[in-house]
């Protein structure tokens, strides 16, 4: 109860067209050396089953145990490493994985951070891809490259650094489609917050997670623009400490409405956690 009254203390007043509604939160904990840290999330259209990424290289599948709208368990499925081409574990240099998207056909894409690219993997267990990455991505500023990854619904894939190298410079989106890299759009650079979490949603707008740490504690926003970088909205905005470092977001429907969920990086210390959370967006 006292963490439901401060959110609604905290929580941003939103514009007219949209009531998000906070669902609960659930501390995740397992004993694995492989778990935590957890970049990404991608919930099925049920919402009951969900991948979720690291940012060490490895990836898990699970299934939620739900009461009414609120997780009350996980059921972890397998938590392994991801493979490079040759079948091996990625190497610890290039395995800093941090945007997951799942195509329609079950590919998984994910973008990594300091060999900044994109690779696919035909499944959990399959070897991946060979780096698919761009020139520009060359200019990245260190450990703030693509942290985030989304599919849109012609199958290309969206995708933009942590930086955009100043506080007044536009944050670049990059696009693979059909194999190639370009620029379409750019989104606004407001306040202290950076992207390093993106879904297209089942309404086909590109949902973008950020994040402000202040030394104390994390905030969290959530803005949302088309698929053209147009009509930006803010979604929510969250005060100091509301939740921990969240970095991972999946936008998916069920009969009230959009449901987000977000899960947050632990960074691997005993002091933070993994937050899985859940709000509601209705129009």
């Amino acid at each position: 109860m006292f963490r439901f009254l401060c959110l609604l203390v905290l929580l941003r007043a939103l514009p007219a067209y949209a009531e998000v509604t906070y669902l609960g939160s659930y501390d995740w904990r397992v004993s694995d050396r492989l778990f935590g840290g957890f970049s990404a999330i991608e919930v099925t259209t049920d919402g009951m089953g969900f991948v979720a990424l690291t940012d060490r290289g490895s990836i898990a599948r699970g299934t939620f145990i739900r009461d009414g709208d609120t997780i009350t368990g996980i059921t972890l499925g397998a938590l392994r490493r991801l493979l490079g081409p040759t079948r091996a574990p990625l190497a610890d240099d290039l395995s800093d994985s941090e945007g997951l998207a799942i195509g329609p056909d079950g590919t998984f894409y994910i973008s990594f951070e300091g060999a900044d690219g994109v690779r696919s993997f035909a499944g959990l267990d399959r070897p991946g891809s060979e780096l698919v990455a761009a020139r520009d991505f060359q200019a990245f500023q260190p450990n703030a490259g693509l942290e985030a990854l989304a599919i849109g619904p012609d199958g290309a894939l969206y995708t933009l650094p942590e930086r955009s190298g100043l506080a007044t410079r536009p944050f670049p989106v990059f696009r693979l489609k059909d194999g190639v890299w370009d620029q379409p759009f750019e989104i606004t650079r407001a306040g202290h917050f950076l992207p390093v979490g993106a879904d297209v949603g089942p309404d086909g707008r590109l949902y973008v997670l950020e994040r402000d740490f202040t030394g104390i504690g994390f905030r969290s926003r959530i803005r949302r623009f088309d698929l053209d970088g147009r009509n930006e909205e803010t979604i929510l905005e969250t005060g100091l400490r509301t939740h921990d470092n969240l970095e991972g977001i999946s936008v998916w429907q069920d009969a009230q409405g959009l449901r987000i969920t977000l899960i947050s990086d632990d960074n691997f210390r005993m002091f933070q956690r993994t937050e899985i959370v859940e709000y509601r967006l209705t129009e």
